[in-house]
């Protein structure tokens, strides 16, 4: 009997075997189905392919997470259902401020004209422009801004930290609150996650604020929502009449993040005074409507503040997944195109695509002055190493890149021939730019392009600039590790 069963079980083992192989053929090919059934850009579709064909389990595993754009059906459902409520508030600011885009120079109109289609908001006039860049002075504004507050405080931001002055702006959010300004706080479930878990949505809720947790992660629900979709907007607006926008999350710069190694981080942002307040009130009305499942209609808002005569003009680029899919890319893109002379990047994270890497190697080629500054640390090691996995094409093609040297560089801006400028929270990658909730500033304004070159020349100033000559002498080993980090790049 021992003999028998010791002949029947390499038999037993080989049909184990062809049953896990056959299992493995019928899974990866399903995936492959699924992953072939969306229409993605290339490089993202092979890049899943690869994963899921070398590692089934993991790869698999890791689609069901972030592989598609879903954001949850209920949740698809009443961004579709409060998009026709907000097509129609976008629709009236169009035709009101329909005359302000004639004060626009004509290369500027059709960029202005891609930024508003698909619901988007329109170029407003009037506005005034105030650049502010040390962090520990803004969150000092911010507490003097909620002191002198007479109606309404509405912040919105991926991260609100614990400890430093960040708290300091809790604190006179509650005061705020008690003398009767109505005060709403909408932050990411992810980004900010421990000040979740900490006394201060209870104190705030206490006091009278309203706290809205935005695409809350939920154990059991991967399937259904995708768990690295975030909300990644910095909107603070007061009164309906100044807004506050930029890179910069709600954090003291002296306490966040000093166990990463790349040091303080260094952001900026945008005061504005006037008319474009409301467009960002709108888009903070929307985020709260869907993320709140209290609420089934918009609120009312407050009424555009007066235009400031002379001031500049200015729109919103509001996006996100599901609603206004790839305006905000389309709109980099045309931006890059558009560049007759100069051409200057910030971002703390940089990963574009094929399309946005040839856009600026042929407007390099073409005689423009580009230059791209980057952080020479980064908080993430695998996007430091595939942003460096374009050095060598970019540079090939004449573009400049300095990594500046003064701290994790967190600013995203994009200035074009000193004329145009887009500010926000968006990175330079395909996260940005394709899949999280975004916010920027369209200036068209010389003087505000004034300030922000300015700023620009700070940062190059703490920067140094990579040599190509230099670079090309790398050992060997750091180009297969870029090149390795850059597989993973369409999907970072």
């Amino acid at each position: 009997m021992n003999n028998l069963l010791i002949a029947l079980l390499p038999s037993a083992l080989q049909l184990n075997l062809d049953f896990i192989l056959f299992i493995h053929f019928i899974l990866v090919t399903i995936f492959i189905g699924v992953i072939i059934s969306v229409r993605r850009p290339v490089g993202v579709a092979f890049a899943w392919i690869f994963i899921v064909v070398t590692f089934p389990v993991l790869g698999i595993s890791l689609y069901i997470l972030i592989g598609d754009r879903p954001v949850g059906r209920s949740l698809t459902r009443k961004i579709k259902r409060m998009n026709h409520e907000y097509a129609q508030i976008t629709e009236e600011m169009r035709q009101a401020y329909a005359g302000d885009r004639e004060q626009l120079p004509p290369e500027s109109r059709a960029i202005s004209l891609l930024a508003e289609s698909k619901n988007g908001t329109p170029v407003v006039a009037g506005n005034l422009l105030e650049l502010h860049t040390d962090s520990l002075k803004i969150l000092q504004c911010f507490i003097d801004e909620i002191n002198q507050a007479q109606k309404s405080l509405y912040l919105e931001f991926y991260i609100w930290a614990l400890g430093g002055d960040a708290d300091l702006v809790g604190e006179a959010l509650i005061a705020a609150a008690k003398r009767g300004v109505v005060c709403k706080v909408l932050l990411d479930s992810l980004g900010s996650k421990d000040w979740f878990k900490s006394k201060w949505p209870a104190r705030f809720r206490n006091a009278g604020i309203q706290v809205t947790e935005a695409m809350p992660i939920q154990v059991g629900r991967f399937q259904f929502r995708r768990a690295d979709l975030r909300l990644h907007r910095k909107i603070f607006v007061v009164d309906g009449a100044i807004v506050w926008t930029g890179s910069m999350n709600m954090v003291d710069p002296r306490t966040f993040k000093q166990d990463s190694g790349v040091g303080k981080w260094v952001d900026a942002m945008v005061r504005v005074e006037g008319p474009i307040a409301s467009q960002f009130e709108l888009t903070f009305s929307f985020d709260w409507s869907v993320d709140n499942p209290k609420v089934t209609h918009f609120n009312d808002r407050n009424p555009p503040a007066t235009p400031i005569a002379g001031a500049a003009i200015a729109q919103q680029l509001a996006s996100g997944p599901v609603y206004r899919d790839d305006i905000l890319y389309q709109v980099m893109l045309s931006a890059i195109i558009d560049a007759r002379e100069e051409l200057i990047i910030t971002t703390p994270y940089f990963g574009p695509d094929d399309g946005l890497l040839q856009a600026m190697m042929a407007s390099a080629r073409r005689g423009v002055k580009v230059t791209l500054i980057v952080p020479k640390l980064n908080d993430s090691t695998l996007v430091a190493w595939s942003s460096k996995s374009y050095y060598a094409d970019l540079m090939d093609s004449g573009v400049r890149i300095a990594e500046f040297h003064g701290g994790l560089l967190h600013t995203k801006s994009l200035l074009v021939d000193k004329k145009g400028a887009i500010f926000g929270s968006v990175n330079f990658d395909q996260r940005s730019l394709r899949l999280n909730f975004e916010i920027s500033l369209m200036v068209y304004n010389v003087d505000f392009c004034t300030k922000l070159e300015k700023l620009i020349e700070s940062y190059l100033a703490q920067s140094d600039y990579v040599d190509p000559i230099q670079w090309a002498k790398r050992p060997r080993w750091m180009h297969y590790l870029e090149n390795a980090a850059h597989l993973s790049s369409p999907l970072l």
